[in-house]
Order: structure tokens, then sequence, then C-alpha cells
């Protein structure tokens, strides 16, 4: 009996243990170090906007208007356009500053909520399988059928547009691949002898689930949402990009290439300045979650 219940409650010290193996070996992954770097720096920015943006996103100047970059801000030079100025006199380096904070906002937002929602599913259909899993699977088969982007931009016409409506659309899309991956993890973990042994000792169906399964599944689980932010942000600037998103004057990266699109001969840096920011976001992200892959599973890697 004792033995059976040391393998269903595994120490703490060995969860720590694990934790830091990953942490060695991720800080042994220079591509992916960079790309937490960057992230962290961006996040920095994002929630310091207000002091380091060098002026209101918003405060318009026309006669600045598409200023190049470099000018001074008046003819005291204090401060300059760095990024130069859009068509109506605004700073573009600080409306990039603050578009972090919307791009950011619903990379972690959404994910959050397909974390939520696509773990929980997954997890109960993998563990209990029958009518819930059929009925769990089939529904997540139903949305697969319909091309991510085109459902949504369908959710968010149909709700009008907004913030909220970004985190709902995107959630919706998102859940259902989640579910996929729980639920094979689950299914490869459920009939383990640590789980078996949790059941000998009077574990309920939540105790077995919660607390041994999902833990043991949370590496791929992990990989998988932070390869699923920057698939968010690139969506959010997509559907800002329509017209489907935050709505004006509140900056956004999507919103500011569409801007930028009349006056790519002109002024290219309206539309090159927040596209060169998504590129290095979502190729950050990306290299911090091939290192977690590579961290989790040192056997994965080429």
């Amino acid at each position: 009996m004792a033995i059976a219940i040391r393998q269903a409650d595994p120490a703490p010290l060995g969860a720590l243990q694990r934790e830091r193996t990953v942490w060695q070996r991720l800080r042994q992954h220079r591509l992916a170090m960079a790309g937490l770097v960057f992230i962290v720096v961006l996040i920095a920015l994002a929630v310091l906007a207000p002091v380091v943006a060098p002026a209101d996103p918003n405060k318009q100047d026309l006669f600045a208007r598409l200023a190049p970059p470099g000018t001074p801000f008046d003819e005291l030079g204090e401060g300059r356009y760095w990024l130069g100025a859009d068509q109506l006199g605004r700073d573009v380096l600080s409306r990039v500053i603050y578009g972090a904070r919307i791009s950011l906002l619903v990379g972690f937002v959404a994910e959050g909520i397909v974390l939520l929602i696509g773990v929980t599913l997954g997890a109960l259909a993998g563990y209990y399988g029958g009518r819930v899993d059929r009925a769990i699977m089939r529904t997540a088969d139903v949305l697969f059928a319909f091309p991510d982007l085109l459902f949504a931009i369908a959710v968010t016409f149909a709700l009008g547009g907004g913030l909220m409506s970004l985190f709902i659309a995107l959630s919706v899309v998102g859940w259902a691949g989640m579910a996929r991956l729980t639920r094979s993890q689950v299914l490869a973990l459920k009939e383990r002898d640590f789980v078996e042994g949790a059941r000998a000792v009077g574990a309920g169906d939540r105790r077995v689930l919660f607390r041994h399964i999902l833990p043991n599944a949370a590496g791929p689980i992990i990989v998988a949402a932070t390869l699923g932010i920057p698939g968010a942000i690139m969506s959010e600037a997509s559907l800002s990009y329509l017209g489907l998103g935050v709505q004006p004057p509140t900056p956004t990266w999507g919103a500011m290439i569409y801007e930028g699109r009349v006056y790519l001969r002109h002024a290219p840096w309206m539309s090159l300045a927040p596209g060169a920011m998504i590129m290095l976001t979502v190729l950050a992200f990306n290299l911090l979650g091939d290192g977690l892959r590579d961290a989790f599973d040192p056997r994965s890697r080429r």
C-alpha cells in the first residue's frame, strides 16, 4: 500500500526537478532565448507605452503629414519622428509601441481561452471516451471543415467587431486543435502505471485527471500554446486589416498596414514598421516554441 501511495502522489521535488531540467535545456537553445528576450522586451514596451512612446499615438499634426523618418517634431527639434509620420501627422513609432498592446493582449487572452476550453474538453474526451468523446470530437471535426480565417471573419462580422469579438472568434477557431492534442495525450497516459496506482488507492476521476494525467501532459500543451500565440497575433492583424478588429483611432499593427497601403510609394514606412513588428514578434514566439519543444523532449531535435 505504501508503494502504491508513492506512485500515485509523486513528490513535489520531482516536478520541481523536471522544471529545472526544462529550463536548463531551454537556456542552451540560443535562438529560443533570443526569442524570449525579444518577447520580454516587447511586453515591457507595451506595458510602459505611456512612458516609452515619444508622443501621443493619436495626436495629429497635419503640418508633419507623411514626414519621413528622422524629421523633428517642431522647429526647436525637441524629439523626432524616428519612424516617420502617417497621413494625419501621427508618430508611427508611438503607434507601433501602442499597437503592441493590442496584439499581445489578443495573443495571450485568446490563447488562454483556447487553453481553458480545449484542454478541458480534450481531457474529458480522452478520459471518458464513448459518447462524450464522440460528441466533442465530432464538434471539433465540424470546425476543422472551415478555413480558420474565413470562420473568424464570419464570427467577428456577426458579433460586430471590437476586442471582445476578436477574443470570441479566435477562441472558437482555435480550441478544436488544442482539444485534439490534449485528447491524444490523455489517451496515451491514462493506462500508465502511476494512473492505475492512483485509482488503486481510491483517487476519484477529477483527482486522477487533473492531478496526475494533465501535469504529465503539460509539455506538448505548453509548446502548442506558445506556437498558437503568433497565430492569434497574425489573425488579429488580418482581421484589423479588413476593418473587423479594434476600431480606429486605437492603433493596431494590422490597421496601420491597411492605412499605409495607399502610400507605399511615397511613405513606405507607414506599412513597413508595423509589418516588421508583426514579423519579428511571430518569429520570436516560433523560436521560443521550438526551443520549448526541444527542452521538453530532447528526442525531437533534428
